[in-house]
């Protein structure tokens, strides 16, 4: 049998994988994931040691250890295009042999966290809120270009907008309990990008008239509605359940679209979202 091309599993000259720079061994099995780039030292601060950094366009990734466990924080940048390059990298890394360039019989599940910020659609969420995403519902069109297994997906189906259909699939049930059990559950909408795909309009007019109320009338079961937007968590709920890795979404409310406010001090409530999940997290 012969191995995945290198044209398909792309190396650097270090044998490092083609992105994020890393070979096996530089990541931990944990990983905490960030959009920002200068948001990864904010969470290797945390850690007692950092015995390996590496930075390649907006993908940085510090290892280190809290205690007697090891954690990698990797950053992403925006949106689930992104997601697909970091997400499959990282599993990569671990389940693929870079000599023999075949997939490993033993393949390993990563707990991957991503730790970021996102606004709300409902004038009753405080700012600064942390929300942890019970489900993803995307728009981005990512998923579709994966063999889907409906098996390991929600059984709801999204609603169309415009011509793009979602899709919607759920966040670890493990690492909802262990790190966001005292957190507010929501579903979070994942969009394709930060202005017409969020119903934000400046210059350019967006197709989508009144977006915000259209996601505010979804229904689901049990009466839940969908709480916030951001950009990666329906990508990485969806690579994650196809590559059988547990992964939870946790963000903080830096904007309300409803009441058209923004967190007044966006840093120090990050950093509080920081400090509370670390702690759970190098307990895991």
């Amino acid at each position: 049998m012969k191995g995945i091309a290198a044209s398909e599993l792309i190396l650097n000259s270090d044998k490092s994988i083609y992105h994020l720079g890393v070979k096996p061994g530089e990541v931990a099995p944990t990983i905490i994931t960030v959009g920002d780039p200068d948001r990864v030292p904010m969470v290797s601060q945390y850690f007692d040691e950092i015995f390996f950094k590496v930075s390649n366009r907006e993908l940085v990734t510090h290892t280190g250890r809290i205690g007697n466990k090891n954690i990698s924080v990797i950053s992403t940048g925006m949106g689930t295009d992104n997601i697909d390059i970091v997400f499959n990298e990282l599993d990569a890394i671990f389940n693929i042999d870079f000599e023999t360039k075949m997939i490993k019989e033993d393949i390993t599940s990563l707990q991957i966290i991503r730790l970021g910020t996102s606004g709300t659609i409902h004038e009753d969420i405080p700012l600064n809120t942390i929300i942890a995403s019970e489900l993803a519902i995307g728009y981005d069109g990512l998923l579709g270009f994966y063999s889907d297994r409906p098996h390991r997906f929600s059984h709801i189906q999204a609603e169309m907008i415009g011509e793009v259909k979602g899709y919607i699939v759920p966040g670890s049930e493990y690492l909802l309990e262990k790190i966001a059990r005292d957190y507010l559950k929501g579903i979070t909408y994942t969009a394709s990008g930060f202005y017409a795909p969020q119903g934000r309009q400046l210059r350019a007019s967006t197709s989508q008239t009144n977006l915000i109320e259209k996601l505010q009338k979804m229904n689901f079961p049990d009466n839940r509605k969908i709480t916030n937007i951001e950009m990666e968590t329906a990508g990485l709920y969806g690579l994650g359940h196809l590559l059988g890795h547990e992964v939870v979404s946790i963000s903080v409310i830096l904007a309300n679209r409803v009441n058209g406010t923004f967190s007044t001090h966006p840093e120090t409530a990050i950093k509080g979202m920081l400090e509370e999940c670390i702690e759970k997290i190098a307990i895991l």
